[in-house]
């Protein structure tokens, strides 16, 4: 998955606010299953786990490490082609952004508006409430954006097993535009389980992916593999794996994003044909 070399970089729906890290990773902010309903937060995990905040507030000891404040970086000096998203994170991140956004727009025509993604290190204020990593990428619907914390990138290799690389974080970045895209078209709270929601989240990901290179940032077709780095980390974040590796034993009855297979499921079948029409809710999940 490569980006042109030449092709331009639009910043400004990337903003890194910087932030702090002190005595694990997360600590506070929105209490787990914060998902649905008076403006409350989704995302691709949207959960307080005992391993993503390394014990602490989950009964481990050991002394708080001294908060450390990362500070903001400008995008604009840094990311600003195709050849930089190739070499820096951070412009990687912009570069998917870019592509996304691009997708979206003529997909929906005047219906679209474009959602900033913020950068945070640790916690950060939303239209929301505060919200800290532990709760994983995010989208507000109260002030359309989305919140990710560079740090999930790295925690879904080494704490959720998959095995990463480029296209698995843009599957996590789709997956959260796709929250937008269903805020913009009403389809966000069903009123009823979450989990309808959160594959169609993951349909609409998958949908980009087929159209991605169309957007003109990427320099070949989408591989295979890269395909499978996406699927790999959907898998990961399926309810089943989280609540067996957490707990020790699997509820579908508290899932709310989706087990592991209809996850990779959802996002097979926007990417199939690319198309939008494919990813009812009320044909998600069977």
């Amino acid at each position: 998955m490569d980006f042109k070399d030449q092709v331009d970089l639009d910043a400004s729906q990337v903003e890194d606010v910087g932030g702090s890290r002190g005595g694990g990773f997360g600590g506070g902010g929105f209490p787990g299953g914060m998902v649905l309903g008076g403006g409350g937060i989704v995302g691709l995990i949207v959960m307080v786990l005992v391993f993503v905040l390394n014990n602490v507030g989950g009964g481990g000891g050991g002394d708080p490490q001294p908060t450390q404040r990362q500070p903001a970086a400008d995008l604009t000096e840094q990311c600003r082609t195709g050849k930089d998203a190739d070499q820096i994170e951070r412009c990687r991140v912009v570069g998917i952004v870019n592509s996304i956004q691009k997708y979206w727009k003529g997909e929906l025509a005047g219906d679209y508006t474009t959602s900033k993604t913020i950068l945070f290190t640790g916690s950060v204020n939303t239209g929301c409430g505060n919200a800290d990593s532990a709760v994983g990428p995010f989208y507000c619907p109260n002030d359309k954006r989305v919140y990710l914390d560079l740090g999930f990138f790295d925690q879904l290799q080494s704490q959720f097993g998959a095995q990463g690389g480029p296209f698995a974080q843009a599957y996590v970045i789709a997956h959260e535009y796709g929250h937008h895209v269903q805020d913009l078209l009403g389809q966000l709270d069903n009123g009823g389980s979450s989990v309808p929601v959160e594959l169609q989240a993951d349909c609409y990901a998958g949908v980009w992916a087929h159209n991605a290179v169309s957007t003109g940032f990427y320099e070949k077709p989408i591989s295979d593999a890269d395909i499978a780095q996406a699927l790999d980390a959907a898998a990961a974040v399926g309810d089943d794996r989280i609540q067996q590796r957490t707990q020790g034993r699997v509820d579908p009855e508290t899932f709310t994003h989706g087990a592991s297979e209809q996850r990779v499921a959802a996002f097979q079948r926007g990417y199939k044909n690319g198309a939008r029409s494919d990813c009812a809710q009320s044909e998600l999940g069977r």
